[in-house]
């Protein structure tokens, strides 16, 4: 069985589109994916240098807002700026998802930031989490698992989201005048980010892999800095093997990283959670051990495994039997409605009131994931009568605010193809107006699932 050019957008990309054709089987998906990023150079978002320096830049003008008008005022513009750019940014990811060539590189750059989740919150994090994104996620999503891992892990987004900067080997120098170890980012490498709850690790691999860790920091500027004072000296047993000596030596946290990503514990792990949310809850057992032996055979690079993934026939199975989240669901309906330079012009109020709020009422607060382990997989996570009426009203209120709409009966087969049920069918023939039917359509229960 073939994956085919519907499937192909809506299970694997962000959905179909009035002007861009759908790849026409997994191997052009992969194509793809293995060009160039050009949505990117095209839409443009900050990197991590240039949003935490935003951020860091928060703190004193907050402290001084009260020592005069000009101070509170030099604040207040500082701060706005910063929700401004927020706001763009979400509206700028839902742009791309809408214009892009290569919506499986979205997919693929929303499930790894969610495998390896840091949600926005105080000091170096506030509101500047999409550079993170940008700088560690990104780039490395058609590359090799342990290059991703190491970006991810050691990023200063995620050492300050787990503590990992207030770490201190009990036996180094800054340990000796009191100091306690933090496990936080060592226990989630192990559990989360690689080999998987239940995985061949104790509690004393976690403990060395801490120690290990120790050292891992951020600079005043928030860049990545090792800290030799706080290192713990010696070596640590990892799984069996010994890392680092007596030196404290960063370059033994690249190692042990290197050797957890090709790990057969991580390939398993990790590609059932890719089959997972690419093809159904309960993903195939044969999918997931042919996408882990292509892991382990290729030493975890993902372009190989996915490579599986899309040529599987559980891929191209003609049921629909994933829930689309929330952000996925508003962009493939902006997609749909060729809405991308729409969203670029919006202001902050704007892109509040027609995206973020919405995404919060549908359970998916924008950068905000409930715990290190991301947002949940299964459809009953995402449907429920909360969030079921938030995406019926955002359906039908969206076309209301868009300048032009087409006509519904096109629209039905451009926003579904031949997923469009009948009953969806009579609905865009039978609206009282454009906007009815173009809600009815984007309402329709195969619209929210891939």
């Amino acid at each position: 069985m073939r994956l085919t050019p519907t499937l192909a957008a809506v299970r694997f990309g962000t959905g179909l589109s009035p002007r861009i054709a759908p790849p026409r089987d997994g191997a052009e998906v992969l194509d793809r994916l293995l060009g160039p990023d050009t949505v990117a150079a095209e839409i443009p978002l900050e990197g991590w240098e240039v949003t935490v320096a935003r951020s860091i830049a928060w703190g004193p003008l907050r402290r001084k807002r009260n020592e005069g008008e000009a101070q509170l005022q030099a604040f207040r513009a500082h701060y706005g700026e910063m929700r401004d750019v927020f706001h763009a940014t979400l509206a700028a990811v839902l742009a791309r998802a809408a214009t892009t060539e290569d919506g499986f590189r979205e997919r693929l750059h929303w499930f790894w930031a969610d495998h390896f989740t840091v949600p926005d919150g105080g000091g170096f994090r506030r509101l500047s989490v999409s550079g993170y994104h940008e700088d560690a996620i990104r780039p490395h999503v058609a590359g090799r698992f342990a290059d991703l891992l190491r970006a991810a892990v050691t990023h200063p987004a995620m050492v300050d989201y787990l503590d990992q900067r207030y770490s201190v080997g009990p036996n180094s120098r800054r340990g000796q005048k009191g100091a306690g170890l933090n496990e936080n980012l060592a226990r989630e490498v192990l559990e989360l980010h690689t080999l998987g709850a239940g995985g061949p690790y104790t509690q004393a691999d976690v403990t060395e892999l801490a120690e290990l860790l120790t050292g891992l920091s951020i600079s005043k500027e928030g860049a990545e800095h090792f800290r030799n004072a706080f290192a713990e000296p010696g070596s640590e047993i990892v799984l069996g093997r010994s890392y680092g000596g007596a030196k404290a030596d960063p370059g033994a946290i690249d190692t042990v990283l290197g050797d957890l990503a090709v790990h057969p514990s991580t390939a398993r792990h990790v590609s059932g959670k890719l089959a997972r949310h690419f093809v159904a809850d309960e993903a195939p057992a044969d999918l997931v051990e042919a996408m882990t032996a292509r892991w382990i055979a290729s030493d975890g690079d993902l372009a190989e495994v996915y490579a599986v993934l899309l040529d599987h026939p559980a891929s191209a199975a003609p049921e629909l039997r994933k829930v689309r989240r929330p952000l996925e669901f508003i962009a493939a309906a902006t997609r749909a409605l060729d809405a991308g330079p729409v969203l670029l012009g919006l202001k902050r109020g704007q892109v509040q009131s027609a995206i973020a709020l919405p995404l919060e009422l549908m359970g998916q607060r924008w950068q905000m994931a409930p715990g290190p382990d991301g947002w949940p997989e299964e459809a009953e996570a995402w449907i429920t009568p909360q969030a079921l009426a938030a995406r019926i009203d955002w359906a039908m209120r969206i076309p209301r605010e868009l300048p032009a709409l087409p006509d519904p009966r096109g629209f039905v087969d451009t926003a579904l193809g031949p997923l469009a049920s009948e009953r969806t069918r009579f609905a865009a023939r039978a609206a009282e107006s454009r906007a009815d039917g173009i809600g009815l359509i984007l309402s329709a229960p195969e619209f929210h699932r891939r």
